[in-house]
């Protein structure tokens, strides 16, 4: 258990500190866009780093890049597929939901999502999801950090499952 707390407290730092850093590039209400990030700036966390494009009329996601860690998550390369082509139709819906809300809010978000679709139900995903805008306003891409953690019953990693 005490490795699975300082997996998940590791990961919380890093969502931290990337929600720091796109935070730091907003200019009030005015979100960052993708030209605004650079990855040198936090090298350590790139191999579960995703972008996700969003796609509109109607509105879909696709992945633009996804960090080499994320090949072990998903057991393939997932760059460049949309939802239903890396997801079963139940996790698909679960992403679907959670971009669209992040979309329409303009808002970051964070969540643990369990990797039983994947038949590992003694995973989790702890995300974080943080919308880009070219424009300032429009959300046109989504940075993702996933940090993958272990799970005993109901908890994570020494976190209790929402």
């Amino acid at each position: 258990m005490a490795a699975q707390i300082g997996a998940s407290a590791a990961a919380a730092r890093a969502h931290e500190e990337l929600y720091a850093y796109w935070s730091g590039l907003r200019h009030g209400p005015r979100l960052p866009g993708r030209g605004d990030i650079r990855p040198e700036d936090f090298k350590r966390l790139l191999p579960t780093v995703s972008l996700i494009d969003v796609v509109r009329e109607p509105l879909d996601f696709r992945l633009r890049l996804a960090g080499t860690g994320l090949y072990s998550v998903y057991g393939r390369e997932i760059t460049g597929r949309s939802l239903p082509e890396v997801y079963n139709s139940s996790a698909a819906e679960y992403w679907r939901t959670e971009l669209t809300k992040l979309v329409e809010d303009r808002r970051p978000a964070v969540g643990v999502h369990n990797l039983a679709w994947r038949g590992a139900a003694h995973l989790s995903i702890l995300w974080l999801r943080l919308p880009l805008a070219t424009n300032g306003k429009d959300v046109d891409m989504i940075m993702g950090y996933d940090a993958v953690v272990g799970v005993q019953g109901d908890t994570i990693s020494g976190i209790r499952a929402a």
